[in-house]
Formats: C-alpha cells, sequence, structure tokens
C-alpha cells in the first residue's frame, strides 16, 4: 500500500494495511470512513448499465455544514433505507461506494489517498483536498424525487 508515514498518532500501526476489513474492530472500522460524506448523497441507479450517479440531494439527516449525520447511531430509525455498512456488507454495496472511498479502496486492495484523515492526522484534509460534498448539496426534504435526475452531479475527486 502507501508508504506514507501516518500523522495521526492514534492510528500510527496503520491498522489498514495489516489486517483485513473482516478483522477491524469497531473503532478502526469506523476510522476508514474520512468525512467526505458523499455516501450520504441519494443516488441514481441505471436499471439498465447499473451505472450509478450521484445527486447534490443529501439525506435528510446529512449535516451539511460539518459533513456528518445528524443522528448517526440512530439513523436507521429515520431512515430505513440507509445501508448500515460492515465488512458484511461490503461486498454487496462497494459498487455504489464513492471512488475515493476509504472502504472501497480496501476492499478493492488499494491504498489510501493522500488526503486521507488517517494519513494527515487531520480530519479536515478531505475538505481541504475538495473531495467533500460539504456546503454543496441541498437536502431531500426540498426536492421531489421525479426531479432528482436534475441534480445529478460528478463526483469531486
Amino acid at each position: 500500500m502507501t508508504d506514507k508515514k501516518p500523522n495521526n498518532p492514534k492510528f500510527a500501526y496503520k491498522f489498514w494495511e495489516k489486517k483485513s476489513l473482516e478483522n477491524l474492530n469497531a473503532s478502526e472500522w469506523e476510522a476508514l470512513c474520512d468525512g467526505c460524506g458523499k455516501c450520504c448523497l441519494n443516488k441514481i441507479e441505471d436499471e439498465e448499465s447499473g451505472e450509478v450517479f450521484l445527486t447534490r440531494i443529501a439525506c435528510r439527516l446529512f449535516n451539511d455544514k460539518d459533513c456528518l449525520c445528524s443522528d448517526y447511531t440512530n439513523r436507521q430509525d429515520f431512515v430505513p433505507e440507509c445501508i448500515k455498512l460492515t465488512p458484511n456488507t461490503i461486498k454487496q454495496n462497494a459498487y455504489w461506494l464513492p471512488s475515493t472511498c476509504a472502504y472501497k479502496l480496501l476492499y478493492e486492495n488499494k491504498p489510501l489517498l493522500d488526503w486521507h484523515p488517517l494519513l494527515t492526522g487531520n480530519p479536515g484534509s478531505v475538505h481541504h483536498a475538495g473531495i467533500s460534498i460539504q456546503g454543496a448539496t441541498i437536502s431531500e426534504k426540498s426536492v421531489n424525487e421525479n426531479d432528482w435526475e436534475n441534480h445529478i452531479i460528478l463526483e469531486p475527486t
């Protein structure tokens, strides 16, 4: 994987290079999330091709300012269709994850990207690199589902 040394002392041992996704503990699993928010965007899937398109329309629980779920622990109580990504569900869900997602990258045996907070030690590095959707979304509460295709965006990479 990458030779870059992590600046995050909590995870200085580069667990993501030493363990499989299935062997990560809960803290390590959650630490892989870079905080980009792209998984919280509503997507449109072409039924014929299977291609997935991102929209700028965020889940009703998404906080656009801090780029986080406003009720992560209880999200499935309010948004039953929210997919809880786990080592057991990644195989069937990797196709819709953003190309920059650490879960997807590691599932595909690719390295973390240089701006990832585990490497930089800075949780804001994903925003500084222009990868996140912070400040660029609209709530699903304000858009009719029939109009979602008018809000398709290119993935920030």
